[in-house]
């Protein structure tokens, strides 16, 4: 696998052949991206609404109506189509919940390790939730994260994809009652195969050069 090559072909599609479609062996990778994907202090503080039938993306289109309607038929045209979603708040059960997981696959062993692992991410939440008051903040700045490894994944799977945060966030926490469930969508990412008449397929990649942004040191 050359990385470089496959970051220099990937880029955002602007229009997906709608008769092509994700292989169920391609997609659970996809989803492995997404389940696998690193946070800081193993938070984890994000959910995802995956949609391949027409149906499950017409309620996933109602985030792109009105001033977003550019965006309706790069849902409408994908295989498969992401509501990336964040926690509003990380409380006690929350966080006993990723301990526990983290007990029952085997990362402790000592009750020790245990006890400080739940320290320490105490302690970083803590930061965020008292001291820096971004704790929200913080959180979708883990799901960027995952995000970031969605797109180079689908990329190295030789699948296109479309990030957009031109949609309608509260439209889509009402559309799948988000909110309630101590979540909010930050953004959807649709993914399928590019049609040939994809203009954004054929421009030449545009960024900085290695000098302008990297300082070796």
């Amino acid at each position: 696998m050359n990385l470089t090559e496959i970051l220099n072909n990937r880029y955002s599609a602007k229009e997906f052949d709608a008769t092509k479609k994700i292989s169920d062996a391609d997609f659970q990778q996809i989803k492995d991206v997404l389940r696998l994907s690193p946070s800081s202090v193993n938070l984890q503080p994000w959910h995802f609404l995956i949609a391949d039938t027409q149906d499950g993306k017409e309620r996933i289109a109602k985030g792109t109506q009105g001033f977003f309607k550019f965006n309706t038929p790069k849902v409408l045209d994908a295989s498969h189509v992401i509501v990336i979603a964040a926690r509003t708040d990380a409380d006690d059960d929350y966080m006993n919940s990723i301990l526990e997981q983290e007990d029952q696959d085997g990362r402790f062993a000592a009750q020790e390790f245990k006890d400080q692992m739940h320290g320490g991410r105490m302690l970083f939440a803590n930061i965020h939730r008292y001291d820096l008051k971004d704790l929200p903040h913080w959180m979708e700045k883990q799901v960027y994260l995952n995000m970031g490894a969605l797109l180079l994944g689908a990329a190295a799977l030789g699948i296109d994809a479309c990030p957009m945060e031109g949609v309608d966030v509260k439209a889509l926490d009402e559309e799948f009652s988000l909110r309630e469930k101590g979540f909010t969508a930050l953004a959807v990412v649709s993914l399928g195969y590019r049609k040939d008449s994809d203009f954004n397929a054929k421009l030449p990649k545009s960024r900085f050069s290695e000098e302008i942004v990297i300082t070796q040191l």
